[in-house]
């Protein structure tokens, strides 16, 4: 299996190729850009499956975690630490960052990304409400298309590119409750 070498980030259309390249079948819808999870809700209708939000973290010793979370996961910040083993309290990354590790900018974090993270610096943690076996949406490197892929696929490609998952419980409010 071949290893991408360049330097620079993937484009949407790279990611695409790549994807096809490795038979990942996917489903692509392009859109309106939507920087919040709020903003995509709009876009409900077009897009089945499970939706994410995705945030690029670090912890007080400079580790990087990007976490994927369903929609509407209750995150938080004060004591995800604990349940990924980072240490002390996590903040989010600069975009400067985020555009160094991931080649992604703010309102385009997505687990994809991690194909441009070629020194592994970054742990991917998934969260376990995302891993039902349900198609799962994310943005291709811009937040003006989401890919629909089934997790299955998802999880071999986060695998294939260095980033074996973690998989962690994050709670999902009950319904009818607002997170």
């Amino acid at each position: 299996m071949s290893q991408i070498v360049s330097a620079e980030p993937l484009t949407p259309e790279q990611l695409c190729a790549h994807l096809d390249g490795r038979g990942i079948p996917y489903v692509r819808v392009d859109h309106e850009a939507v920087f919040t999870v709020a903003e995509s809700q709009a876009l409900r209708g077009t897009l089945p499956g499970l939706h994410s939000k995705n945030l690029f973290l670090k912890d007080k010793k400079g580790r990087l975690f990007l976490v994927s979370a369903r929609e509407n996961a209750r995150i938080d910040l004060k004591r995800l630490h604990e349940t990924i083993g980072a240490s002390g309290r996590l903040s989010f990354c600069s975009a400067e960052v985020l555009m160094d590790r991931l080649g992604v900018t703010p309102g385009s974090v997505t687990a994809l990304a991690v194909i441009n993270d070629r020194e592994g610096a970054v742990t991917m943690v998934l969260d376990r409400n995302l891993a039902t076996g349900e198609p799962v949406n994310f943005h291709p490197l811009i937040n003006t298309a989401t890919l629909r892929l089934e997790l299955d696929d998802l999880l071999a490609f986060l695998r294939e590119t260095g980033h074996d998952p973690m998989i962690v419980d994050l709670p999902v409010p009950a319904d009818g409750q607002n997170d």
